[in-house]
């Protein structure tokens, strides 16, 4: 197997590699992307079994898709760990690429569990919908500022009908005009993306709401959150908390139902058993 160290920066990356049956070692330099990707190709067309370590860092999607592709092991480790186990205060490429190498020989390495593709994209709908409504609050925000300078003060009332309507009336100087229209544009731009499914989120705030009354430690994290924000607020809150709890249930089963599934196959099949047990740990 060949092992590889790899000091990953969204440029280039530095590699120390070592065979495990020939016991060669090596060292490169390897730009992004045409360089890195020729040379694990090369290694895909030696049929080596290849075996990359890399500390978690961003920016590296492409590669680890590339490394799934090849069908390469790829392990990413625990920055901050790997960082307490530097002893040299000088720090390098060259350095950081050879500590990562041996940790993986030496089996040190702080290995830790990485999402799938789908997972990662699904999160990435998430951040996506999380950015947008920050958008959506500094849009409303600069118009709230703008009714305020007006005199009209109407807090949320100012997003319904009557409020809209109001604040679409005042009469402004040409530019604050300008800016108001291009804020309710974005506004209305905005505000159907962001919106979900309101029979879902009816449902899970009424759930919610029974798991507060009968749960005394969250009885006691919506009254904190009510008197801070609002109760409102806090039953939202509430309900998204609520939301992930079941979202954990759920992955949590499905994970115990596969294994289940698994050891019904081991009992029905003998010699898979035999096979688990005399292989190595």
């Amino acid at each position: 197997m060949l092992i590889i160290g790899c000091d990953y920066h969204p440029g280039f990356q530095q590699i120390a590699l070592v065979d495990t049956e020939t016991g060669e070692c090596g060292e490169r330099r390897l730009a992004h992307r045409e360089e890195a990707e020729q040379f694990y190709r090369e290694l895909k067309e030696r049929n080596l079994a290849v075996r990359v370590g890399m500390e978690a860092s961003g920016h590296a999607r492409w590669f680890e898709r590339r490394l799934r592709e090849l069908q390469f092991e790829l392990w990413i480790g625990d920055a901050a760990e790997i960082r307490t186990k530097r002893v040299r205060k000088q720090k390098t490429d060259r350095q950081d690429a050879q500590l990562l190498l041996r940790l993986m020989i030496e089996d040190r390495f702080p290995r830790i569990w990485v999402p799938d593709s789908e997972n990662r994209d699904l999160r990435q709908l998430l951040w996506h919908r999380h950015r947008l409504v920050q958008m959506r609050t500094r849009v409303m925000n600069q118009l709230h500022v703008v009714a305020l300078n007006e005199g009209l003060r109407r807090k949320k009332a100012l997003w319904r009908p009557a409020g809209r309507n109001e604040l679409e009336s005042l009469i402004l100087a040409p530019w604050a005009s300008r800016r108001r229209q291009d804020w309710l544009d974005v506004l209305d731009q905005l505000t159907p993306k962001i919106q979900g499914n309101s029979l879902l989120r009816f449902l899970l705030v009424e759930a919610a709401q029974v798991t507060v009354r009968s749960h005394p430690q969250w009885r006691s994290k919506f009254f904190h959150l009510a008197l801070r924000r609002g109760r409102k607020i806090a039953k939202v809150a509430m309900a998204r908390k609520l939301a992930v709890h079941l979202y954990w249930m759920w992955l949590v089963r499905a994970a115990i139902m596969v294994r289940s599934k698994s050891s019904v196959r081991t009992r029905e099949r003998p010699e898979i058993a035999v096979v688990c047990s005399n292989s190595p740990a």
